[in-house]
C-alpha cells in the first residue's frame, strides 16, 4: 500500500493520539505545575509527530529512516519522562499503561 500523505502514517497517527494524551495527562493536578517536566514531555512527544512527517516530506528513504531513528529516540525521551511522572506522583500506573 502506498503512502501519499505522512498523515496516513500509521507511526503518525499513532504518535498524535500519544501527544493528545501527553497533554491531557500534564494538565491536570501537580503536573501542571511542574512547568519544566510538563514542557519537556510535551515538546518530546510533538517531537515525535514532528520527525514523522519531515522525514515523510523529504523524499529519499535515507533520510526518512534518519528521522525515524529521531523519532524512536524522542519516544524513549517520552517514556523516560512519563517514569519520572508516575514516580513522583503526577500519573498513576494505569495512566503511565495507556
Amino acid at each position: 500500500m502506498k503512502v501519499d500523505r505522512f498523515e496516513d502514517l500509521v507511526a503518525w497517527q499513532k504518535a498524535r493520539e500519544l501527544t493528545r494524551q501527553i497533554y491531557l495527562l500534564s494538565k491536570k493536578g501537580h503536573f501542571l505545575k511542574d512547568f519544566g517536566l510538563r514542557e519537556q514531555i510535551q515538546r518530546a512527544s510533538v517531537s515525535i509527530m514532528s520527525n514523522l512527517a519531515e522525514g515523510f516530506e523529504r523524499g529519499s528513504r535515507s533520510e526518512f529512516h534518519q528521522f525515524i531513528v529521531i523519532a524512536k529516540a524522542s519516544c524513549a525521551e517520552v517514556r523516560s519522562q512519563l517514569y519520572v511522572a508516575m514516580d513522583v506522583g503526577y500519573i498513576t500506573k494505569e495512566e503511565f499503561e495507556i
